[in-house]
């Protein structure tokens, strides 16, 4: 039941906002969307979106689902319904918000839709791996939005942040961030590849979700990943371009008791058989994800 949306045909056929809701969760099923940008399932990637195109809160009462749309309200809804089913743009270029660690953060297809476990890694404070006040200056390497940095700064306010990135338009969207916030002195945008272009500083902590997708699984990617920067997902044929060079220079920015926390995603594999002499410490998520190392100091310069 493949079919172009018909907008005017729609908005005199559906009503309310259950059935908008309804109509949506069965085009997004019979259109073979992928859920990876905020949700997993057809019926709260639905939901989600309307509430968005109403300004409606997440708690509203139930009497309101039966609440009928205005003209105005059926065709701007309508509209983006269309973009998510015929472009398959994913839910949070649609919206321009996006969640991670607990606050909501401003996206669009100049960056990557946050999705990372780090984030229980921040909401922790990184316990037991540091204590809180043996963080005073983190270096985020590819900060995309900036919602890593932002996140550490927001759940540890004593601490320094400096984020940085390849990309002016990466970097445009994370200064929005950053003012949101009100954070322009805890959080310092830096333009760089990797280490480059940064002062004598070390670091308790260096954190990184850098590009880990290898040629194939690129290639292979639903349509809705294909909307976000290449740059930021892309790492060569095995995905370990990036991160063999964070791992080569990352101990000359470290304090003696810094550590080096990375993710890699599904290139773990690749990455334990390229670096055997390394005893990555692969880390646990009660809330899930997968493929995210830690290593010290001391292990760092030891490899290298």
């Amino acid at each position: 039941m493949k079919s172009e949306i018909h907008i005017e045909s729609l908005a005199h056929e559906l009503s309310t906002l259950r059935d908008y809701v309804r109509w949506a969760v069965s085009q997004f099923n019979a259109h073979g969307l992928f859920f990876g940008h905020g949700t997993d399932n057809a019926l709260d990637e639905a939901v989600l979106l309307l509430l968005y195109a109403l300004d409606l809160p997440h708690d509203i009462p139930e009497h309101l689902w039966s609440a009928h749309l205005t003209h105005d309200e059926k065709h701007f809804l309508l509209n983006l319904l269309q973009q998510r089913i015929e472009k398959r743009l994913p839910l949070a270029y649609l919206t321009h918000h996006a969640w991670f660690a607990g606050h909501e953060f401003y996206v669009d297809e100049r960056v990557l839709v946050p999705r990372s476990p780090l984030a229980e890694l921040i909401e922790n404070g990184f316990a037991p791996w540091l204590a809180g006040d043996e963080i005073q200056h983190v270096l985020e390497l590819g900060t995309g939005s900036g919602c890593i940095a932002l996140a550490i700064a927001l759940h540890l306010p004593d601490v320094l942040v400096d984020a940085v990135d390849i990309s002016d338009d990466a970097l445009q969207v994370a200064q929005l961030n950053v003012e949101k916030y009100h954070l322009q002195n805890q959080v310092n945008l830096i333009k760089g590849d990797l280490f480059s272009g940064l002062k004598d500083t070390t670091y308790s902590l260096v954190i990184s979700n850098p590009p880990y997708v290898d040629a194939k699984a690129l290639a292979e990617m639903p349509l809705e990943y294909q909307h976000e920067p290449v740059l930021g997902l892309a790492a060569g044929d095995d995905g370990l371009d990036i991160v063999r060079k964070i791992l080569q220079q990352a101990s000359d920015y470290l304090t003696d008791d810094g550590i080096l926390i990375v993710e890699v995603g599904a290139s773990q594999v690749a990455l334990e058989a390229a670096y055997p002499q390394l005893p990555f410490l692969w880390l646990d998520f009660a809330n899930g994800g997968e493929g995210v190392f830690l290593l010290t100091k001391q292990q760092l310069k030891e490899a290298f």
